[in-house]
């Protein structure tokens, strides 16, 4: 992703929240304190993007450290966390691709299981998830892995697979330094 373009993504997911809510524009970040560090979506077809960047942002604001957004309590938190899901998953709609709706609602869950069971394995579903967008049941295996066994293994090597060793792993180290001191 270009210089110009993760810019665009940034401040079309800052000017398009603050439109939709006085509450999003109070939990704007500075635009100086603002990160711009695409994660997985160097990892998925271009066009998904913004989406994906969208509803990451939605589970940093969740549970990690969010780059675009500092929101002041945990009700707005959660509030603005689920708006930036919906609002990342109205815009890989717009292009017909049911699997990759799917794909991402499957994260989004899978995710929050994670979370709530304290258990490892987000960074190599996210990886998995964006390498293979939309590829319909090839996630299947691997994500049934994870969720019944804490197995991340098959989503890591699927993603290295799809996307290459050093993108998924530059994914991967950017990913925990949203997350660092955090728990999983």
């Amino acid at each position: 992703m270009s210089s110009a373009r993760t810019i665009d993504v940034w401040e079309t997911i800052a000017r398009e929240a603050a439109a939709e809510s006085s509450l999003w524009r109070d939990a704007l970040k500075p635009e100086d304190e603002r990160g711009h560090e695409p994660v997985f979506s160097p990892l998925a077809e271009e066009r998904f993007a913004l989406g994906l960047e969208t509803i990451y942002e939605g589970y940093l604001v969740h549970y990690g450290e969010p780059r675009v957004f500092a929101a002041p309590d945990p009700d707005t938190a959660l509030l603005l966390g689920d708006y930036l899901y919906a609002h990342g998953l109205v815009r890989v709609a717009s292009f017909g691709d049911a699997d990759a709706v799917a794909d991402l609602s499957e994260l989004i869950s899978l995710c929050s299981q994670l979370r709530a069971e304290d258990a490892a394995g987000d960074g190599p579903l996210w990886a998995a998830t964006a390498a293979l967008l939309g590829a319909g049941r090839r996630l299947d295996e691997p994500r049934a892995a994870l969720r019944l066994r804490g197995d991340a293994s098959l989503l890591d090597a699927a993603a290295r697979g799809a996307a290459g060793e050093k993108r998924v792993e530059q994914a991967l180290v950017a990913h925990l330094d949203r997350f660092e001191g955090r728990e999983p």
